[in-house]
């Protein structure tokens, strides 16, 4: 009976359009917190305070709820129709991480989450509660225990038939379900998610530092970069996805057959002029239902702004210059460091004499002394 409902499950998760559904006990001890507390005890999560304050509830499924028996582990593949590495040498555009091209996948999800949840319930009889991402629960591991895939040497989720391009989703159940076989670790002797990272944010295999990683820094990271990562971006103004793009393990993919996370029109290479003179409402109109609106426009155009810094065209500079003006002190911050790159020596010179003494923003002041 328990295996003809798990097929059922299996059924329903394919018939709302998930690509993996798999079984793991929700309730036995794992090494994933210990992981966790480690990661957090040396700082490397940087400024997500969030990871620290909710340390205790993340160390277990059953430390967040503790009538949790079984994690129902589901996985959408959103795989590009392409390679998307070589984007990154075309420095008049910025490149958005895969991820973040189509609709949001939280609320993607989380609908059919829901109405998985709720057929699983009335079947057994038990309690269950949904995840995506959005709360103190440790997907990864929970996937890896089910068998989806493993963490790879770059921490995320890897997988023998969709790569590294696979959402998760996690129903939490108070019934016992029968479990699935974890899945080992199948990364061998390779190392070029590692030595492909632009700011070298791995200490060690299966290590990150997120201080280092631009992924955290162009969505996580509030105020200005240090500047040691500025020119490290090159055009990615959302997220990062070489660790993720350059595993082998990718031939085995496939492009997303959902069509809200198709990348939308404009978003595949879009202009940096164009992006660095959004307002807030056409931000927020561009990334309507996007993952990218949650940073919002000010964090945004900062990312943009070091990318039009790394684009080595004069042509940028007058983009550049009207964001001295911008309301923002964290986007006009970004400008004058945009304008250190683009323009020489003297002229950058020049263009300090006339503004830094006007500029109200002691930070931004600072830029432009440290800049000079």
């Amino acid at each position: 009976m328990a295996t003809d409902l798990r097929q059922t499950i299996r059924d329903s998760a394919a018939a709302l359009g998930f690509d993996a559904c798999r079984f793991a006990s929700a309730a036995e001890p794992w090494s994933a917190g210990g992981r966790l507390a480690q990661f957090v005890a040396t700082g490397r999560h940087g400024e997500m305070a969030w990871m620290e304050t909710t340390l205790a509830r993340r160390s277990h499924p059953t430390a967040m709820w503790a009538e949790a028996r079984t994690a129902i582990v589901l996985g959408l593949n959103y795989g590009p129709d392409h390679d998307p590495l070589p984007e990154l040498d075309d420095r008049s555009a910025g490149y958005v991480s895969v991820y973040a091209r189509g609709d949001d996948y939280h609320d993607l999800i989380k609908g059919r989450l829901k109405t998985l949840a709720g057929q699983i319930a009335a079947r057994t009889g038990q309690d269950v509660k949904v995840f995506v991402d959005t709360a103190p629960l440790m997907e990864k591991p929970l996937a890896q225990r089910a068998g989806l895939g493993w963490q790879g040497k770059h921490t995320n989720l890897l997988s023998r038939e969709h790569g590294n391009w696979l959402f998760l989703g996690v129903i939490l159940s108070a019934a016992d379900l029968p479990v699935d076989a974890p899945e080992t670790e199948h990364c061998g002797t390779c190392t070029a998610c590692l030595d492909i990272c632009p700011t070298r944010a791995f200490p060690a295999p299966f290590q990150l530092d997120a201080r280092r990683c631009l992924s955290y820094l162009t969505i996580e990271f509030p105020g200005p970069w240090p500047v040691e990562f500025r020119a490290a971006t090159g055009n990615r103004i959302y997220g990062c996805d070489d660790c993720l793009a350059v595993c082998p393990w990718n031939k085995f993919a496939v492009a997303s057959h959902e069509v809200k996370l198709q990348a939308r029109d404009g978003l595949t290479g879009p202009s940096l002029a164009a992006l660095a003179d959004l307002d807030d409402p056409a931000f927020r109109s561009l990334f309507s239902k996007s993952p990218v609106k949650r940073i919002g426009r000010a964090r945004f155009l900062r990312n943009v702004l070091y990318a039009i810094g790394n684009s080595a065209d004069p042509g940028l500079v007058p983009t550049a210059e009207r964001q001295l003006d911008d309301p923002e002190a964290l986007v006009r911050g970004a400008a004058v460091w945009a304008l250190s790159r683009l323009l020489s020596v003297q002229d950058f010179a020049r263009l300090a004499a006339c503004r830094q003494a006007a500029e109200p923003d002691a930070a931004v002041r600072a830029e432009w002394a440290g800049l000079q």
